[in-house]
């Protein structure tokens, strides 16, 4: 009978220091399109038109083109067009997405002086990813095997559990190490050995006891779904103010709350040769949580002093991230008896990281016709190859007795970073049109090109804390993002209503696993195509606000 093997995996290494995978925290880098009803409504191209509190996120300097106080809140729907059921996730969420306010004051007969607060759900981790395939003499299982046989990692017997003191080991690699690969059954007095037993060479790899081939199974097929729900809230404080009306300026700081769950099941139909066997499945529990920072500047000018014309520059500094990861990871073992030592493993770590984003540039133009039209449009760039993903070393204090945490560069990972991200560029337009002075009509579209090169992968043999501590192996590399969006709003004296409609999405190629392919034995190779999958929301937003 199959016994339950349950190991934390802190045991494995003994050291807290760490740091995370590319894919894992490429997803912390982007923001979504989200704010106001107004800002959104118009695709977000309002970083030279002013005077709304998103701008305040952006560029800083649109709070400066405010004349009088304001106070606005936004909340909405967001769902899910595409999604399939998977677990208990939910396909449409209500949504707070927008609180803040600004405070005008005249610093002189033409300029001003401005200070504003304000929240966004920058990030809204809401979705629901599911994907099947066939496996062609292809596995997770077998991309562990094909590991542990070309010596990226290798095994020792430690503690009644084989374990590796290699960066390269993962926990999914732990896992099938231990409940799937490890078997072995001493055969009665009369009886021929079992053809399925496995033994731990002395180059510390598991191999067949009877042909010293390494140990994997085949799979036919496989399914995957992951949920994953949470957001980052970015909270921005800023000063600014305007010359003349002619020059505006401000400056922000923002602070960030990330929260972050994700749970994910994959599963694959083994074989032994052409046999079915049964599967086994890996579920993975995630959640990150921490805080960052970031300082964002902008300007706005009118190059000509009568005319409506404006022209603003932006840029952002990194977001400095302080991070906390947990998972809680499942392996059973749900093939027949003769097969694995265990019918259940059960894997889990937490550990603090550093994670510092790209810096930001933005251009802006804005032009005003009379009362009634306005027309927007702004171009971003951010570098994502510049990810930087760091390893907590603990600290120093220095000779005034105070402490200090120090961190270092994951340098295998950085390079992971170069070779899966690249650059990104978003371009927004906007308008907005008023038939009549209390209401107005928007439209506005926002696009971002790929942050991830179509060749990148999660690279799971790389010496990196990052890989030691993945529990998945799947990634997705994820395509341009295409984000449509209309809107209207209604003045009533000092309020304002506000309502805005936004469809984006995004489509991706899926990868249970990254591919191996053995160049002296073609049946080692592991090789497993993309399938095809895509994210596509529905956000209707509503805006409150009230000048004063």
């Amino acid at each position: 009978m199959k016994k339950i093997l349950s190991i934390m995996t802190a045991a494995m290494l003994g050291t807290a220091v760490s740091a995370q995978e590319t894919y894992d925290n490429a997803q912390l880098a982007t923001k979504d399109l989200n704010g106001t009803a107004r800002y959104v409504g118009m695709g977000g191209a309002m970083e030279a038109l002013g005077a709304d509190l998103s701008t305040i996120g952006t560029n800083p300097a649109g709070i400066g083109m405010f004349r009088r106080g304001m106070v606005a809140g936004s909340f909405g729907f967001n769902t899910l067009s595409d999604a399939k059921s998977f677990g208990n996730a939910n396909k449409t969420n209500m949504s707070f997405d927008q609180a803040g306010f600004v405070y005008s004051m005249r610093s002189g007969r033409h300029s001003m002086l401005n200070f504003g607060f304000n929240y966004t759900k920058s990030k809204n981790f809401d979705q629901i990813l599911t994907a099947a395939g066939r496996l062609n003499n292809a596995s997770q299982n077998k991309l562990s095997a094909m590991k542990n046989a070309n010596g990226v990692y290798t095994l020792q017997d430690k503690n009644n559990g084989l374990v590796s003191n290699s960066g390269a080991y993962s926990q999914a690699d732990y896992l099938y190490s231990n409940v799937l690969f490890n078997h072995y059954k001493e055969p009665a007095e009369n009886e021929s050995a079992d053809p399925t037993n496995a033994q731990l060479n002395k180059n510390g790899v598991i191999v067949y006891d009877n042909t010293g081939l390494p140990v994997y199974y085949n799979a036919t097929c496989y399914d995957f779904g992951r949920s994953t729900t949470g957001y980052i809230g970015q909270y921005d404080f800023n000063v600014s103010g305007n010359s003349n009306d002619r020059f505006y300026w401000g400056f922000t700081v923002g602070i960030y709350d990330v929260h972050y769950n994700g749970s994910s099941l994959y599963s694959e139909s083994l074989v032994d040769g052409n046999t079915a066997i049964g599967d086994v499945a890996m579920n993975d529990e995630r959640k990150i949580t921490g805080t960052g920072f970031d300082v964002k500047a902008g300007l706005i000018f009118r190059p000509a002093e009568e005319s409506p014309f404006r022209i603003g520059l932006y840029v952002h500094t990194p977001t400095w991230y302080d991070l906390t990861t947990r998972n809680y990871t499942v392996l059973n073992n749900n093939t027949n008896e003769a097969y694995g030592s265990t019918e259940r493993g059960k894997s889990s770590e937490s550990y603090d990281f550093k994670f510092y984003t790209p810096w930001r540039f933005g251009v802006s133009l804005g032009h005003t016709v009379g009362n009634y039209l306005a027309l927007g449009a702004t171009y971003e760039y951010a570098d994502y190859t510049t990810n930087d993903i760091r390893v907590n070393d603990g600290g120093e204090v220095d000779y005034w007795g105070n402490y200090y945490e120090t961190s270092s560069r994951d340098e295998a990972m950085k390079q992971n970073i170069k070779n899966s991200l690249k650059g990104v560029h978003t371009v927004k337009v906007g308008m907005e049109f008023k038939p009549e002075k209390n209401f107005a009509v928007r439209l506005g579209y926002n696009y971002q090109s790929a942050m991830y090169n179509k060749n990148g992968f999660k690279d799971g043999s790389l010496e990196s804390y990052g890989t030691y501590y993945a529990s998945t192996t799947d990634y997705t590399n994820w395509k341009d993002t295409h984000r449509f969006t209309a809107g209207v709003g209604y003045n009533y004296g000092k309020f304002s209503f506000d309502l805005a409609y936004q469809y984006s999405q995004t489509n991706g190629d899926f990868y249970p696993f990254m591919s191996y392919v053995d160049d002296s034995e073609p049946k080692f190779d592991n090789v497993c195509d993309a399938v095809k999958v895509s994210n596509k929301r529905n956000q209707l937003l509503f805006t409150v606000g009230y000048k004063f």
